[in-house]
């Protein structure tokens, strides 16, 4: 049996569920509590639906460390170079769990093609064992041959923002690096003997949709690359292929062990973490803009309320009348504020739930993924119950806030 004591406790909550769907004596009261709605809803929304896009490039990114990544890296702590670059290499192949160890060397140079130059990142690479550690090949684009298969001399692969900057229509023919000198003196009466040149022939074009690879990219064999560079054995990188089903955080402490501390180790995730860090920086900054959105949408939530607050002194006087303390005639618009509030944050997460999983299942809009990309994909979304929750925090603030507000102007009302 329900007490006395129980329904007068609830007496607030129905009078503003009454309140909130009940025809009001202004229209504009009305029109008001809609658009305080709907301006919540659609601020909510869109918190949900920026948070799921960011997450979707997130992921995007993270789907394409598994491409151009190696599983493990190996840098020096000091200088440019590893002196000992094949070496390494080959005493770090050793190490139980680790399938492929391979140099890798990197470096500024120019290219030059029909009359076109442009600085290009020169990478020197084992062709063969190269191909094993990252999926390079599975970005091919323009129909050539991977490095390792092309039969011509100094056969190289470049990137698809690279070819369009040359204008290299016809991969066939050869493209002229520069690189400058590192050893001797440079003669100020021959500019063109501190540059030591090469020609590449081009085995195909990669596309792997990030910018660092993209946009001036070249691969080509190391030994070229160590002629073009004045270099003998020495090496910018190891990168690392961990066998089948071994665990890349345990063979990473086992790898540092093995080489010293005068290297250091770095698996996928590190070796893109500023990229990581700009994401979450932008999605954050970009919730912390749509939260002030989401709090001025909470303007129009505390002037329907005060409007209501004075269309119904009369059902103040009359509550207080038949028993109703000032505190139980609050509680009704501290109740009536809250039911907005969450009417509108509901129906908002609804809709940005729904929006994000429809883009998310069929893509519906689509965007280039470069100046150089013809072929349009979707926007990346990705859904996070996560994220659900913490949208839930601001709009649980904003609804304490203002049911605060609502109640004490309720109160400053009643005589």
């Amino acid at each position: 049996m329900i007490s006395y004591r129980r329904i007068v406790n609830n007496i607030p909550f129905v009078v503003a569920l009454r309140y909130l769907f009940g025809k009001k004596s202004h229209s504009a009261v009305n029109a008001i509590a809609i658009v305080s709605v709907v301006g919540v809803a659609v601020a909510t929304a869109a918190v949900v639906c920026v948070l799921s896009v960011f997450n979707g490039f997130q992921s995007v990114l993270t789907g394409r460390l598994d491409t151009l990544s190696p599983d493990l890296m190996v840098e020096p702590v000091e200088g440019k170079t590893i002196a000992n670059g094949d070496s390494l290499a080959s005493e770090i192949a050793k190490i139980k769990g680790v399938s492929i160890a391979t140099p890798t060397l990197t470096d500024n140079a120019l290219a030059y093609y029909s009359g076109r130059e442009t600085p290009v990142k020169l990478k020197g690479v084992v062709p063969a064992d190269y191909a094993k550690v990252t999926n390079l090949d599975s970005l091919r684009v323009a129909g050539g041959c991977s490095l390792d298969e092309s039969e011509g001399d100094n056969p190289a692969l470049i990137s698809i923002g690279l070819a369009y900057k040359l204008g290299m229509f016809d991969i066939t023919q050869p493209l002229t690096v520069f690189a400058p000198k590192r050893l001797g003196r440079f003669n100020p009466a021959n500019p063109a003997a501190a540059f030591v040149m090469d020609s590449l022939i081009v085995a195909d074009v990669f596309q792997s949709l990030q910018d660092t690879y993209d946009e001036n990219a070249i691969f080509t064999d190391i030994s070229l690359v160590r002629d073009l560079l004045l270099y003998d054995q020495e090496a910018t990188a190891i990168e690392i292929k961990a066998a089948h089903d071994v665990d890349i955080d345990q063979l990473l402490d086992a790898v540092s062990r093995a080489i010293g501390p005068k290297y250091v180790v770095k698996n996928r995730l590190m070796l893109q973490e500023l990229n990581f860090r700009m994401v979450q920086i932008e999605k954050w900054m970009t919730f912390l803009l749509l939260f002030f959105i989401l709090v001025i949408a909470s303007f129009n939530i505390v002037s329907t309320l005060s409007m209501l607050v004075l269309e119904k002194e009369y059902s103040m006087r009359t509550m207080s009348a038949i028993g109703m303390s000032r505190k139980s005639i609050a509680g009704v618009f501290r109740w009536e504020s809250v039911l907005v509030s969450l009417m509108g944050a509901g129906i908002g997460i609804l809709i940005g739930s729904a929006l994000s999983l429809l883009q998310e299942k069929f893509g519906f809009i689509k965007i280039a993924t470069n100046a150089v990309d013809a072929v349009p994909m979707a926007y990346p979304v990705k859904l996070q119950l996560l994220d659900l929750l913490i949208t839930c925090i601001p709009i649980a603030l904003i609804t304490v806030i203002c049911a605060a507000v609502a109640g004490s102007f309720a109160k400053s009302r009643m005589r």
